[in-house]
């Protein structure tokens, strides 16, 4: 039966409601703001290493104004200078406790390039100023928090401490990194899709309980020492891997028994029992019937176990993402020195209504004014788009949405969706009549679930689309179709655009909705993402075969030539992703080459913490696969010599690389390769490539954007544009 959870807006709202203190016209940032509110302080402070955007795109302004719609005075302490606490000190002393996040992105991965060079500029400070939150801005800010008033809880949330709930490998340092909760000393983790959990945190806190007897909430981890009693332990934290043992070792995820003398021992530095007062530890695979869920917690292999081996890391983490579901997902336990990191099954996922009401607060859509006029580049391209769903069911192993988001697809309804072009329309001066985007993690989900919610409940599919899409998914994209029609009718309003990413082999199985979208959705160009020519390398992605993309590529053309409209395909592929050899991204290069298409930019494979192409990266082991003494080895391109040659083979057209890929082409055999003709991947040295002036033409258009200069610049553009002209003739 599934789980029913509290309403989101059914708890008593908290005092300041009552006295009409709340809500505001913006969240305060400052003292002054605070008195001219009339408060004497906050009941929460929420800090983000992001500038403050009252805006339902911005994670931080969704709790901000959740919780201010349940009563409380939440203030925002946004990108403070973490050199001292005195920053951290500028609200005052909250009432109730600290919500700390990193921001919209990991702060890793704001401040480095996959070569960990630093990145110039930061979409999400005001004035793109780099530089404006430290790295593992998490941990720092909790840290300096704690400073400026000991005593008070510290709760940590969005997708910097989401992914590192357990040990993780971490690409910047190369090492496996301890859980961001004893990092950080926080009282509260809270991951995935935070309303529910931090609802029912604050009103727990204003209640008067001690954050540290709060355990019992879904999507929240914390730290503790034992196992409360009733509790079931399913031991998945032994694995022998000794090569070295001249017998097969036994199977882990067969029924074995855990007095099996054969197991290898733990790892763990201290002698206390990780089980303490567990009133019964059986093996992890066991099959033992009448386990309750909501008392059974499954044992993954300790920090210092998973530093030594990395076959425990590739097992933990095929653990950890098979209990993913929130309809069957259990608790699970991750030894750290004398405590375990305790982490609570995932949130439920909002009903309709709920998120129809997390979007349509009172958000002011703009930055905070302190910003003056500084822009946000985030802002700017989020500014006109619409949310119009999260979660994503794809899950592609190089890909954070799942673990944070979750895989079961939330919506809001067409008339919330509607409401809220409506208020852009009506409310925003500078709108043109042109919406950038209606989607969300990806732009052809929406309303996509699975046929029956008991299979939905029990399912633990790391996908719901690879090999094959699953039997048991709808895939009928007419909710989406009719909600794009409406919205396009809507008076003032001129082109409606989708620019989330597509799930091209799920729009194949709706002809009609890739017509609608080609007809009047796209701006001239639509990007996908293949990823990948070569199945290998697509395996270890869970992404489809290019056959699919070639499938949805001929309905793409076929509509477009039926509009009338000239309109190109824009293609992305990753270069070094684990189980990528130098053959597959030589096979992905002619491929390129044969199609004409040339890349201008390049993405390249990041290890983001808990992804399992990540667990792949640094164990080299299969985690879809079940991890033995034989388990499936992943080579990976991990040095920098050979991640520079795969993303040369990604832009083969360009002549910085043709050194680098005429060398390896010699060294694959494959000297047929270089030369002048079509034929040829790159030129001989000193020579050039021949070129069919036709598809060069064409290529313009499609991969370097080269459109009209008036349709792209505007009249700054043309000045400029004429200018070099004048120099060129002078």
């Amino acid at each position: 039966m599934p789980i029913q959870p509290k309403n989101l807006h059914s708890y008593p709202k908290f005092w300041p409601h009552k006295m009409g203190v709340v809500p505001t016209p913006v969240l305060p940032m400052s003292r002054s703001e605070m008195n001219d509110l009339e408060w004497d302080c906050c009941d929460i402070i929420i800090i983000t290493g992001d500038a403050y955007v009252d805006h339902p795109s911005f994670g931080m302004a969704i709790i901000g104004r959740l919780l201010e719609s349940q009563g409380f005075r939440v203030g925002i302490i946004s990108q403070p200078n973490w050199k001292s606490a005195d920053a951290f000190r500028q609200l005052g002393k909250p009432a109730l406790c600290f919500a700390i996040a990193s921001g919209n992105m990991d702060s890793m991965v704001n401040h480095y390039t996959a070569e960990k060079k630093p990145r110039s500029d930061d979409a999400y400070t005001a004035g793109a100023i780099a530089g404006k939150r430290p790295d593992r801005a998490t941990t720092v800010y909790t840290q300096r928090a704690r400073e400026a008033y000991k005593g008070i809880p510290v709760i940590i949330g969005g997708i910097e401490a989401s992914l590192r709930r357990i040990a993780q490998y971490d690409h910047w340092s190369q090492t496996i990194r301890r859980s961001i909760l004893p990092d950080s000393k926080a009282d509260l983790l809270i991951f995935g899709n935070a309303e529910r959990a931090v609802v029912e945190v604050a009103h727990r806190l204003a209640a008067g309980e001690d954050i540290k007897q709060i355990t019992d909430i879904r999507g929240t981890a914390f730290m503790r020492q034992g196992i409360p009693e009733g509790w079931t332990v399913l031991d998945s934290s032994k694995i022998d891997t000794d090569k070295s043992l001249e017998h097969p070792q036994a199977d882990p995820y067969a029924d074995t028994s855990s007095n099996d003398k054969q197991s290898c021992k733990s790892e763990q530095t201290n002698k206390i029992n990780p089980n303490q007062g567990a009133a019964h530890v059986i093996h992890f695979n066991q099959r033992s019937k009448g386990l309750k869920r909501d008392t059974t917690v499954i044992r993954l292999p300790s920090f210092e176990q998973v530093v030594k081996d990395r076959y425990l890391y590739a097992h933990t983490s095929r653990v950890f993402h098979l209990e993913t579901n929130p309809g069957n997902a259990r608790a699970l336990i991750q030894r750290h020195g004398e405590r375990d990191v305790w982490l609570n099954p995932p949130p439920i996922p909002l009903s309709m209504e709920e998120f129809d009401s997390v979007f349509e607060l009172p958000y002011t859509r703009k930055p905070h004014p302190a910003y003056g006029d500084l822009r946000i580049p985030a802002f700017d391209m989020i500014r006109y788009s619409i949310n119009i769903m999260r979660g994503c069911f794809g899950g592609c192993t190089f890909c954070s949405i799942t673990e944070h988001e979750g895989r079961i697809i939330q919506s809001r309804s067409e008339d919330s969706v509607i409401r809220e072009i409506e208020t852009i329309r009506d409310n925003d001066p500078e709108f043109k009549g042109n919406i950038s985007d209606l989607g969300g993690p990806t732009a052809n989900m929406y309303r996509l679930q699975c046929k029956d919610p008991k299979i939905e409940a029990s399912c633990r599919r790391l996908t719901c689309v690879y090999p094959d899409i699953c039997p048991n998914l709808g895939t009928n994209h007419q909710p989406l179709t009719k909600l794009y029609r409406r919205a396009r009718k809507l008076k003032g309003i001129k082109r409606i655009f989708i620019a989330s990413g597509l799930r091209y082999d799920l729009a194949v199985r709706d002809p009609e909705y890739i017509k609608e979208l080609v007809t009047h959705h796209v701006g001239g160009r639509l990007k996908i993402a293949p990823e990948h020519t070569e199945e290998d390398t697509l395996s270890k992605m869970m992404k489809p075969g290019i056959g699919a993309y070639q499938h949805f590529k001929k309905l793409f053309e076929r509509y477009s030539k039926q509009a009338g409209k000239e309109q190109y395909l824009i293609p992305y592929f990753i270069s070094s992703h684990p189980g990528t050899s130098d053959k597959d991204m030589l096979n992905l290069a002619l491929w390129l080459k044969r199609n004409n298409f040339k890349p201008d930019q390049v993405q390249a494979f990041i290890p983001t913490p808990m992804a399992i192409a990540s667990a792949m990266y640094h164990s080299e082991l299969n985690p879809l696969k079940k991890i033995t003494r034989d388990a499936e080895a992943v080579k990976t391109p991990r040095s920098g010599k050979q991640r520079k040659l795969h993303k040369a083979f990604l832009r083969y057209h360009d002549p910085k690389n043709w050194s680098v890929l005429r060398q390896a082409l010699k060294q694959m055999g494959r000297g047929d390769l270089i030369g002048s003709g079509e034929e040829h991947l790159v030129p001989y040295e000193g020579g050039s490539q021949k070129s069919n002036p036709t598809k060069s033409r064409r290529n313009e258009k499609d991969f370097h954007h080269r459109i009209p200069v008036k349709k792209r610049r505007g009249k700054v553009g043309i000045k400029k544009s004429f200018s070099k002209k004048r120099k060129r003739i002078r």
